[in-house]
């Protein structure tokens, strides 16, 4: 007896030691934390290499709270961890969360989707990441469905018998009878991950918001550059539409010298679209080398619509299968990008076939998950098999990360910058040169995304399509261009939505009689993003190397000021400008200004941070709002970029001193720049007079410094 109850006390440490928690600091400011078995399946290990040498050069902070506080205990489908929070704290992230921004008291349900079922945190992107507003951010690496509980649920050990608490009062509405107990939250965050027989998190450290984007991004590998060309309007013609009627609308742009550089097609290039057959359709294409040749000729990047769902008829099914999962979509093969020949295989037609013939990028669609309805067959069950091992409801949770990569790795190896565009994404997906798009289209979710996307080293662009009236056209398109990608998407309109926002009639060719005044209102746009490019592509250089996200929340730059915790309809574009989107073609609007002295990009009046102004604006008029002290360096317009395009830059000067800024310049086209072969180009204002002076070791140029204005 005295043995059995040695042995079984030995068996009882043993187990305590194997499920022992275990802290690791693995770069400043960063931690990892273990629990039980770890998944074969983890998000760390498709991730690009660590930008360590940056990591390094942030602070060395303390642990941001006691790790030892965080319990973790096994549950019959999975672990859960919890700890206790401090009462003043705020929650963001997330992910790409499109109704909610302060996360606090809140359920997050982290599955990748289509469509946002509610308010529980589905979406395009949902990460299992947040951050709090007192400077640390909490990651789990896990590719399983995970469920935060954002301090919005209560123990029974939590709760009161006492005279206080009871309330015999009749509730005068549901909300009063189900939300009566929660007016003390309680104070516990509690993760659940669904089928893990252990836990991976990550602490990223402050000690503000701001610096935990920087080590998460840096982590990550350092954020997303894309192409100088990236910069510019993208616009998707009508998938039904043929080489003649892409031709005339290509020829449109040119000939109305409204600025234009990238331009897709959708799904009816493919001979075969659901699922795809990476073929061309002989009847809309019937020579697709000319349509290739006459878009490089006008100086477009081509872009193509497909998803990763083979169609039995195309080149690589018989290739792809042994490599697929057990269920099909639209009769496809599900490719296992977990596998580096799956990868190979999917790469390398790509390359040979379009690559190599000079497509410019992608538009990888239907990668997410979709909880719609029980019949559709819109991507493939949770139940899959993989022949790696990896299950449906995992991969569904990094199937679109890892479509990405295998694009962007095959534009890489032939030192080609790209910029796709995708429906779905997770986490570490910063470097990736990829801007989310969603079939949503409330106004204020798209502003939304945007500030959100600041939180979740995501890059994420409002579309533009058919709108309610010429105002909301608009605002819609300025939004866009007040965001990571600049995009007009008509695949469903025969014309420009400014030619007729109405969509039915769009496609009736029923042109508005004001056509041409809302075709300059937008080619005014178009021309004003353009003239913004040196500015932007230095923000996203930023976002490469800092890790500074380009479009952020306000509390990123003010995180001592309380009033921008709840604001999530303005968010900073880079560092020297603010953005205020006006919503549904309002024309006025209330915008709240941080510490210091603002100026309104149009007219130069001046507003005095530390409160809120209503503001009144045209459908001429910008809402940006600049920084004093800033320079902003302004290109004249060009109708599209080249590897020759030199821009001629103003300088504008705002206020009587300013600081010391920088445009960044390389070759725009390829990744030379990871080789340390770019510019600095500083800018300064000193004694009522600009100047400017380069360094680097690029021996090209693509700024010439025309002037200098200052208001």
């Amino acid at each position: 007896m005295k043995n059995k109850l040695v042995f079984t006390a030995l068996i009882l440490f043993c187990c305590s030691c194997l499920w022992a928690q275990k802290v690791e600091k693995i770069y400043p400011g960063i931690w990892k934390i273990t629990y039980g078995k770890p998944e074969k399946f983890l998000p760390t290990d498709f991730k690009e290499p660590a930008a360590e040498s940056a990591i390094k050069q942030l602070s060395d902070e303390a642990a941001p709270f006691a790790f030892d506080g965080i319990r973790f205990r096994k549950v019959k489908n999975g672990v859960v961890a919890g700890f206790h929070v401090d009462d003043t704290e705020k929650f963001y992230g997330f992910g790409l969360q499109s109704n909610t921004f302060q996360q606090r008291g809140l359920r997050r349900e982290i599955h990748i989707n289509d469509n946002i079922v509610g308010d529980i945190g589905f979406g395009h992107a949902s990460l299992p990441f947040f951050i709090s507003s007192k400077g640390y951010g909490v990651l789990v690496n896990t590719a399983c469905y995970t469920t935060f509980f954002m301090t919005n649920k209560r123990k029974l050990k939590d709760s009161s018998a006492s005279g206080k608490d009871i309330n015999r009062a009749a509730a005068t509405s549901p909300d009063e009878l189900y939300n009566r107990l929660m007016t003390e939250m309680p104070d516990e965050v509690e993760i659940a991950v669904n089928g893990s027989e252990g836990m991976e998190i990550y602490v990223f450290g402050g000690p503000n918001v701001r610096d935990v984007m920087q080590r998460y991004n840096l982590f990550s590998g350092g954020g997303a550059l894309p192409p100088l060309w990236g910069m510019g309007l993208k616009y998707r013609a009508k998938n039904t539409f043929n080489a003649a009627q892409v031709l005339k609308f290509m020829k449109y742009f040119r000939e109305n010298d409204i600025p234009c550089d990238m331009f897709g097609l959708e799904p009816g290039w493919h001979s075969a679209a659901y699922s795809c057959s990476y073929v061309w359709n002989p009847d809309n294409f019937p020579n697709p080398d000319s349509i290739l040749r006459a878009t490089q000729t006008m100086n477009f990047k081509l872009n193509l619509w497909e998803h990763a769902y083979v169609h039995p008829t195309s080149p690589i099914f018989e290739a792809i299968v042994p490599y697929s999962g057990d269920y099909t979509v639209w009769r496809g093969a599900v490719p296992d990008f977990t596998m580096p020949a799956a990868r190979k295989i999917f790469s390398d037609f790509h390359e040979k076939e379009f690559l190599k013939k000079g497509v410019a990028a992608f538009k990888l669609d239907e990668c997410d998950n979709s909880f719609t309805s029980a019949s559709s067959e819109l991507t493939f069950p949770d139940i899959t098999q993989f022949p790696s091992g990896i299950t449906g409801d995992r991969y569904h949770q990094l199937f679109g990360l890892l479509y990405q990569k295998t694009l962007l790795d095959m534009y890489r190896r032939n030192n080609l910058r790209t910029y796709l565009d995708v429906r779905a994404s997770y986490l570490f997906a910063s470097p990736l040169a990829c801007s989310i798009y969603t079939d949503m289209y409330a106004h204020s979710d798209y502003v939304r995304m945007v500030v959100n996307s600041g939180f979740s080293g995501l890059n994420y662009s409002p579309e533009v399509r058919s709108t309610g009236s010429a105002a909301d056209l608009i605002r819609r398109m300025q939004t866009t261009l007040m965001s990571a990608q600049m995009l007009v998407d008509c695949w469903f309109m025969s014309n420009p939505p400014w030619f007729q926002f109405d969509r039915d009639k769009n496609n009736r060719d029923e042109i508005l009689p004001n056509y041409k005044d809302l075709e300059q209102k937008a080619k005014h746009l178009i021309e004003l993003r353009m003239s913004l490019i040196p500015y932007l592509y230095t923000a996203f250089a930023k976002y490469r190397f800092d890790g500074i996200p380009p479009f952020r929340s306000l509390m990123l730059d003010y995180p001592d000021d309380e009033n921008v915790l709840e604001i999530d309809d303005q968010y900073m574009m880079g560092d020297e400008l603010m953005c205020a989107p006006f919503l549904d073609g309002a024309s006025t609007r209330t915008v709240y200004f941080p510490q210091g002295v603002w100026y309104d990009f149009n007219t130069r009046r001046t507003y005095q941070g530390g409160r809120s102004y209503d503001i009144a604006m045209t459908l001429d008029e910008i809402p940006i709002f600049v920084k004093e002290g800033a320079i902003i360096p302004l290109a004249k317009p060009v109708q599209y970029i080249t590897p020759e395009t030199v821009f001629d830059v103003t300088c504008y000067v705002y206020g009587n001193s300013a600081r010391q800024t920088s445009l960044f310049e390389d070759d725009g086209y390829t990744f030379d720049f990871d080789k340390g072969i770019f510019n600095r180009i500083m800018l300064e204002w000193a004694n009522g007079k600009g100047s400017h002076s380069k360094t680097g070791l690029y021996d090209g140029s693509k700024y010439n410094i025309t002037g200098w204005i200052k208001y």
